[in-house]
Formats: structure tokens, sequence, C-alpha cells
């Protein structure tokens, strides 16, 4: 992707600052920020303003600018007001159009996509440009079977972090133990006596001993997303809902700090994937600058296209089954590592 500059490139004028004059409360002028790179002209030079993301207030301390939530907000903290000085910087997808750089409601998504290119260039960036994931995914990863898949990729060092909710992690551990998913048998496909309780003894098991770890640790969790992600120090964060059942020790249920957690490390991410979670995914999406690429998977098209609908516009959206997009991306990636094997050992020959 190529930045250029947007309609702003020639406004050197600095910066209108005001105090905020409480916590949590600024000027009614203040300039809200988008996805997109910014930079503000600051004692006649243009600064870049870190922590990008959308719906956030700039905030000038010394000689830095950053973004900060309203909730942040502390009196008298120097809040950028109005446009002057405001420069953003748009990605350049290489079309034609010659709107607004940052728009909703202003992107497409067709389920005609060639998905199969999509994952071999996934696959060649996290395989041959070592690039990782962080990976925001919904219980659904569990239902379709492709935990297995997911758990290949934790164990090949693919994936940085997860960022889900209570109920993977509950729906992962209750088949690890239990070999249903929501009472589904993962084997037969058939729903299993009794078996609509079993995410609530995978719960109780869990807060015997105190968090999913600990299970893992004494070795009585032995399998699964999460058993892996311990074993690997892949970090994870479950944020909590209203509808969380248990919920599981480890659930943050404090929305803003859950918020947080996932902030820390969406903005460290070099390709953030959203697997069949629209919420989490639109979440994500706000947090995220526009230049860390972004790919949603889900069956659904219309999940898809409102992820970009939300201002997410450099979100590719790859409409198929969630479980069958992880066992096509796997086999990319062994593809790769034998084509490689395969070169390497043609050159010994050759030798």
């Amino acid at each position: 992707m190529k930045l250029k500059l947007t309609k702003f490139e020639y406004n050197e004028k600095n910066v209108v600052l005001k105090k905020a004059p409480m916590d949590k409360h600024i000027p009614d002028d203040f300039y809200s920020t988008t996805n997109l790179p910014t930079q503000i002209y600051y004692k006649n030079k243009w600064i870049e303003v870190k922590n990008q993301r959308m719906d956030a207030i700039i905030v000038v301390e010394e000689d830095l600018a950053l973004c900060k939530k309203l909730r942040d907000i502390k009196k008298g903290d120097l809040i950028v007001c109005g446009d002057t000085g405001v420069k953003t910087i748009d990605i350049d997808d290489g079309s034609d159009d010659k709107g607004d750089s940052f728009n909703f409601m202003n992107n497409h998504v067709s389920s005609e996509r060639r998905n199969d290119m999509l994952i071999r260039n996934l696959a060649h960036d996290l395989f041959l440009n070592n690039k990782k994931l962080t990976l925001v995914a919904g219980p659904i990863v569990v239902h379709t079977g492709g935990d297995y898949y997911l758990t290949q990729l934790i164990k090949q060092n693919y994936i940085d972090s997860l960022l889900t909710g209570n109920a993977l992690a509950v729906h992962d551990i209750e088949k690890s133990l239990y070999g249903t998913s929501l009472g589904v048998c993962a084997k037969s496909g058939k729903t299993t006596h009794n078996g609509y309780k079993n995410h609530m003894r995978a719960i109780n098991q869990i807060m015997k001993y105190g968090s999913i770890k600990n299970a893992v640790e004494s070795s009585f969790l032995r399998s699964g997303i999460m058993y892996e992600c311990v074993k690997n120090d892949v970090p994870f964060v479950l944020a909590g809902s209203l509808r969380d059942d248990g919920p599981l020790p480890d659930t943050i249920n404090d929305m803003i700090e859950a918020q947080d957690a996932y902030n820390e490390y969406l903005q460290n991410a070099d390709i953030v994937l959203v697997l069949g979670t629209m919420l989490h995914g639109i979440a994500s999406g706000n947090m995220l600058p526009a230049n860390i690429d972004m790919i949603c998977v889900d069956i659904n098209p219309a999940v898809v296209t409102k992820l970009s609908d939300r201002g997410s516009g450099q979100a590719i959206g790859i409409v198929t089954d969630v479980g069958l997009f992880l066992n096509l991306l796997v086999n990319e990636i062994e593809k790769l590592k034998s084509s490689i094997s395969e070169e390497n050992l043609d050159a010994r020959l050759a030798t």
C-alpha cells in the first residue's frame, strides 16, 4: 500500500490547542481522528500523531502528539481543535476513486472474490515474510472444526496473540475434556445425551484450578487452542459479554479493561485476522490504524461488509467457512514448505 497526502497537505498553520476544562470532557470543536496516519503542524513543523486510531482525540504533550480516548482525558490536557494544521495521509489502494479518503459505507465485499489467491498471499506473508498474526476469533472456530488447524498454526509459531471472548475458550475446553462442542459430538456430529451441560462442566472444572494456565500446568487440560496458547507462550485476551456463562476466571468483565488489553496487542500487530466474530472484529477495527493489514473471514457476507462499513477500509473480506479457511491456510503453508525443500534439494544435486 502506498501513502498519499490528502487535501490538508499545504495547510502549514499551527494547530489550535485548547485545554480540557475537566476530566473526560473537552471543547466542542475538538478534532475527531480517523484511522488514517495523521500529522499536526506544531511549533512550525509537522509531527506524527502516535497511537493512531479512529474516534479519538489528539492531545499534545510537550513535543509529542498522540491519540487518546475521551475517557482518558485529564483536566488541563492540550486538545487539538478544528482541522487547522491537521494532515491525514491516505492509503492508496491503486484505485481511481477521487472521493473522500475516509468514509463510512464506502467499501464493498464480493463473495466471488478469489479466496484461494488471498489465502496463498497470507501463507506467503506468514512463511516467507515472517509476519505474525494477531487473531480475533469467535467460537465458530471450534464449532466448524477449525480448532485443529488453528492449533497447528500456534504450534508452528504463526500466531502472535489471540483476542477472543469467553465462548471460544469455553467450547474449546469443552471439546478437549468431553469431545463435544455445544453438546454436539466432534466425531459423529450428533447431539450427545445431556451434552447441553458440557460447557458448564468445562467452566466448573477450570474454576477448580483458578485459571486456564493452572489447569494446563496441572496436566488436567491436555489439548486444544487454549492449551497450545499456554504451552507456546501465546498471550490471549478473553473479553466478557452480557450473555457469558460462568464466565471463566480468565475472562475480563470490565469492558474498558478488556478494550485496553485488546488495544495493546492490536497496535503491535503485523496482520489482524478476524474469524467469525462481528462484534469483536468491528471493535478491533476501531482500534487499528489504517496501515495495519486486516482480513475478515465469515460465511455471512453481511458480516464482512459491515466491518469495512464501520470505517476499516483496509479490511479484506473473505466469504467462506471459517474451518475450511484455516484448513486451506495450513495446506498452503505446507505447500510452501515442500516447494522450498524441493528447491534446496535441486540446488544440492546441481552442485
